[in-house]
């Protein structure tokens, strides 16, 4: 019996027996060499004057959600909030680029995302409030629900996606994950199916420097995220993350790409999570102030205020209506929140399984015996 060495064969790359032709050149695929840019550069002004206007009220919007909904943590009306504060220039252009046949496919910090998509901050928050397993009907805003443990979502958008192309539907699916995410097997399997499949998937990679408080360089050792994208056939895009007009310019290219059948496309995004990884993270243990304020200078409203008032499209007249629909949503969420939701705990078995398991039915025999004891004592 011979035994075939590949070493021996290093004139084809990717020679296999039987082979015909070399594997794929995988240059192509590699990412960007630098992260893409628009702001602060010519391409600036070939963007649309509408769109660019429309992306800062939305971040201003967006960093008022954020503040909001990080004080009702501290007043005990959501039970814990991940904050996007920094990364809301990933959260905006996520939701802004997808139709709205298309699906979002959340990690538990895109609330905001969600919003943008136009979930209700009520119902986006429900989840993080404790009240339900989620607080919106995915179906109708083609919006999965907020994924807390980490990665799952991305092989279910592979899916849906998958689905969607053998029916016959133009759908692009959309994941979003951190880069700790990317540290876990649901990640790498989801890019496997998702190159093999062409299936027509976006994954956004918000690299916001730390998995809680495990540095990016404790994670990878890999030039970037982006470049993960090449090991399994598909093409790596790096951008700045605090770019809002470039995130939806690289967005767009991808979600573009998917629809017309070419497949998949991983967008690592370099962005910075100013807040604690949650309100009950102590983050001065793992990271320097210095640090944090050097992105505070890389901040995506900053940048934009910025570039925009040298164009001439933003003056102190549209910053002001922006800063008054911030506070007006503001208003409506501190009124909301701070009525008491009438719940029934029995809920929550309601959507566990489509059949329930005797497991579930026990515990729901258990949980509605012991309501119905409480209610006899209080009466």
């Amino acid at each position: 019996m011979t035994v075939l060495d590949h070493r021996h064969h290093t004139g084809v790359p990717g020679w296999m027996p039987g082979a015909t032709a070399p594997r794929t050149d995988p240059a192509p695929l590699l990412p960007d060499v630098s992260p893409v840019r628009v702001l602060g550069t010519p391409a600036l002004e070939k963007h649309d004057p509408a769109l660019l206007r429309e992306l800062y009220r939305r971040l201003v919007v967006g960093r008022r959600y954020n503040q909001q909904a990080t004080t009702l943590t501290k007043q005990g009306r959501l039970a814990v909030y991940p904050a996007s504060t920094g990364q809301e220039a990933c959260q905006i252009a996520a939701a802004l680029v997808l139709g709205e046949r298309d699906w979002l496919f959340p990690s538990y910090r895109d609330t905001l995302a969600v919003v943008s998509r136009g979930v209700d901050p009520l119902e986006a928050l429900t989840l993080l409030r404790g009240n339900a397993h989620t607080g919106y009907d995915p179906r109708a805003s083609r919006t999965a629900p907020l994924c807390t443990p980490l990665g799952t979502q991305a092989p279910h958008a592979v899916g849906l996606a998958h689905a969607a192309r053998l029916r016959g539907e133009p759908v692009v699916a959309l994941a979003m994950l951190g880069d700790g995410g990317t540290s876990e097997g649901d990640f790498h399997e989801a890019l496997n199916f998702a190159a093999v499949l062409r299936a027509p998937v976006v994954f956004l990679v918000q690299n916001n420097g730390y998995a809680i408080s495990v540095p990016l360089s404790a994670q990878s050792a890999a030039p970037s995220l982006a470049h993960k994208a090449v090991g399994y056939g598909m093409p790596g895009r790096l951008v700045d993350g605090n770019d809002a007009p470039a995130l939806h310019s690289v967005l767009t290219e991808a979600v573009e790409r998917a629809r017309a059948g070419g497949g998949p496309t991983l967008v690592e995004a370099l962005t910075y999570r100013i807040e604690a990884h949650t309100n009950a993270d102590d983050a001065t243990r793992y990271r320097t102030e210095p640090e944090v304020d050097a992105w505070r200078e890389h901040d995506p409203i900053l940048l934009m205020d910025r570039a925009l008032r040298e164009l001439h499209l933003l003056d102190d007249g549209l910053a002001q209506d922006a800063a008054d629909e911030a506070e007006a949503l503001a208003a409506r969420m501190r009124a909301e929140f701070h009525a008491d939701p009438e719940l029934d705990p029995m809920a929550l078995f309601t959507h566990v399984y489509a059949e329930p398991t005797p497991q579930l039915r026990e515990q729901a025999a258990q949980l509605s015996a012991e309501l119905a004891a409480e209610a006899e004592v209080q009466h």
